[in-house]
């Protein structure tokens, strides 16, 4: 781990079982889009557990929920997408996983799989997500856990960054609806199981 974490205070003394984050951009302009399907998985959570998310110092919106007694933490950081690590990085230094992460889920759309799919993953390639490429560069390591949504590709190669900015079509939307509720239960098997036996669950 860094120096630098290891000089600052932490907020908690205990680690948080898990951290659970959802990415996507904030704004009602992006709510329902593609690149926002990993922050419904965190809203999701929250409201089966009767809770909402809330502003933090962390930029980010986040609640804490009791699943048989382990400690899990929900966040949608508030950052925009191509700077997701700087939330993260603060979100790991507050619930004092930097020394764990494999105890950090992050979620996110994936052009590479078709809508509806989703896949568990540990570490590996980024496939050019630059949410994820933030993440890596912020806690210099890519050694944490993603729950992949697929939401396929678009028509044209080229218009990649629309496609998932933009709400997709009734059929997709079922689809993505399906996965995740499918991507949240696989967030929450973390907590018991390992990861080798979530991806073999759920992959």
């Amino acid at each position: 781990m860094p120096s630098r974490w290891r000089s600052r205070k932490k907020y908690t003394d205990t680690p948080a079982d898990l951290v659970i984050v959802g990415l996507g951009n904030p704004g009602d302009k992006f709510a329902g889009s593609r690149h926002n399907v990993g922050a419904e998985v965190v809203e999701l959570l929250a409201h089966r557990h009767g809770q909402s998310l809330g502003k933090s110092r962390e930029a980010a919106l986040v609640t804490e929920i009791r699943v048989d007694g382990q400690r899990v933490v929900l966040a949608f950081p508030q950052t925009f997408m191509n700077k997701s690590g700087e939330a993260v990085r603060a979100l790991v230094r507050r619930w004092s996983i930097a020394d764990h992460l494999d105890r950090l889920v992050v979620i996110h759309d994936e052009l590479d799989l078709l809508p509806g799919r989703i896949k568990v993953k540990h570490g590996g390639g980024l496939a050019g997500h630059y949410g994820l490429s933030s993440i890596k560069a912020h806690l210099r390591t890519a050694e944490f856990t993603r729950i992949r949504i697929g939401v396929g590709k678009p028509p044209n190669p080229q218009a990649g960054a629309d496609y998932v900015l933009k709400r997709p079509g009734r059929a997709d939307r079922d689809l993505l609806d399906d996965a995740v509720e499918r991507a949240a239960e696989a967030a929450l098997a973390l907590l018991d199981d390992p990861v080798d036996a979530v991806m073999n669950r759920f992959n």
